[in-house]
């Protein structure tokens, strides 16, 4: 793969290679705008989507329901990061299980520098398109409203989702006061902390979590991406550390041609000039140093944080069916505790209207406990399809970020020989001292044909 160019990251076949999300790049985030509201100042950022129109003769991508869904549905919105936040944490909502693609952190500071601006403009993007691909959340009515809605309307869906999300949450509080299975968003780390929960909500556990054929798969399941992680991180770190060495190359190529600029400017002109034309090949090299630090960035340290955080949705989407499958082993156990105490009641006489009050509300906990069991199983077959999804698209996206690193580095060598070979002629004009046709150990040769033995090393 020969370049006549000394940039490493030229045009290439590594180069060129399209990120798997700009297969959505109908998808824009764009021309991000930075508004001053009194006390409160925000960002926002121009959201299209323009699904081109389906025509005969023309390929739709099979991998992109969404465009089937949607082709020609044209709509531009603005939008700011917390509408973002919104979206990220309603996918985590409506489609638990799923592994939700990771959304740019918030930062307090400097966030309205237009390096930062434009960095979250990009990362905001590649989040939506990854959305409007996954084949678990691209469906989501979320992602519609977020796409589609104008202010007054995503305003109002907004507010209805935080008040639903409020009601569910004092309902949660209530019911576990009142001894009952209502607090359902707990997230247990173990279930040592569940047991000591169910205590606490005065109930009548004395078991495990609820079982199911799969345990034993999600449980190698969670070794795997436990272990993957520490992996990962080590990787990670690794490559961070690729690019500071790198970056310490093109300082020191710096500093070494800026020596030899120097001597050579003290010197002679014949080896004036040899010095000066080996300081700049130093700069040569220094640049290149730097652009291929720059492109391992790119292709080498983002992608292994990229892959970090996605390992991280992944937990996440672990997590969730562990948040029903406390919810669903909680309404067992109080239904438990309802029959135990109908049964009692029953046998007490002059308590028929505390058994009927009871058996309704047995009733309730008992349609309550199927839907959870619903919602448990479809939330348990998601995170199954997912995790498969992520071994094979990770893999080959693995794959492609070392290959690209591969490629990169013969680039860099490549580009690096041809300096020192374009340097070595202009140094051997004349003869130099150390350099020329005399062979090992000779310091060139002279009109008179003598020839200097160098001592040995």
């Amino acid at each position: 793969m020969e370049s006549s160019s000394a940039e490493p990251t030229g045009a290439t076949t590594s180069s060129v290679r399209r990120a798997p999300e700009d297969a959505a790049d109908y998808a824009t985030v764009s021309d991000p705008v930075i508004h001053a509201d009194g006390m409160n100042k925000y960002t926002s950022y121009r959201v299209d989507c323009r699904p081109p129109m389906s025509e005969p003769g023309r390929e739709v991508n099979p991998d992109d329901p969404f465009l089937q869904c949607n082709a020609g549905q044209y709509s531009s919105v603005l939008r700011r990061y917390s509408d973002f936040l919104w979206l990220y944490e309603r996918l985590h909502k409506e489609r638990a299980g799923a592994i939700v693609p990771p959304l740019p952190e918030k930062q307090a500071v400097s966030r309205f520098s237009p390096e930062f601006v434009e960095e979250r403009r990009g990362a905001l993007e590649k989040f939506l398109r990854r959305v409007i691909l996954h084949p678990e959340l691209n469906d989501a009515g979320c992602l519609l409203t977020f796409l589609r809605a104008d202010d007054m309307q995503f305003s109002h869906a907004k507010s209805v989702s935080k008040k639903s999300d409020d009601t569910a949450h004092q309902a949660g509080d209530m019911s576990a006061s009142l001894g009952g299975a209502g607090a359902f968003n707990l997230t247990a780390k173990n279930t040592k902390g569940i047991k000591k929960w169910f205590s606490e909500a005065k109930t009548t556990m004395s078991g495990e979590l609820v079982t199911s054929p799969d345990d034993d798969l999600f449980d190698e399941i969670e070794r795997y991406i436990e272990a993957l992680s520490i992996q990962m991180k080590r990787v990670s770190n690794q490559a961070t550390g690729l690019v500071r060495k790198s970056k310490e190359i093109a300082n020191g190529m710096f500093e070494y041609g800026l020596a030899f600029h120097q001597l050579g400017q003290s010197e002679g002109e014949d080896l004036g000039k040899k010095l000066e034309a080996m300081a700049s090949a130093s700069d040569e090299l220094s640049a290149l140093a730097a652009r291929h630090a720059e492109a391992e960035v790119r292709r080498l340290e983002v992608p292994f944080t990229d892959y970090l955080k996605t390992i991280h949705a992944v937990k996440l989407a672990l997590n969730r069916r562990h948040d029903k499958r406390v919810s669903y082993t909680a309404l067992l156990h109080e239904i438990q505790s309802r029959e135990m105490s109908l049964q009692r009641l029953r046998m007490t006489p002059g308590m028929e209207s505390k058994a009927y009050s009871t058996e309704m509300s047995l009733q309730r906990y008992q349609a309550a406990a199927e839907q959870a069991r619903e919602d448990y199983a479809e939330v348990s077959q998601r995170v199954l399809r997912e995790v498969d999804r992520f071994k094979r698209e990770k893999s080959e996206e693995m794959r492609s970020v070392v290959l690209e690193f591969i490629l990169l580095e013969v680039e860099m060598n490549r580009a690096a020989e041809r300096i020192w070979a374009d340097l070595v002629p202009r140094l051997e004009e004349g003869g130099v001292p150390g350099v020329g046709g005399g062979g090992p150990g000779i310091v060139g040769g002279g009109t008179d044909g003598t020839v200097v033995n160098l001592p040995p090393p």
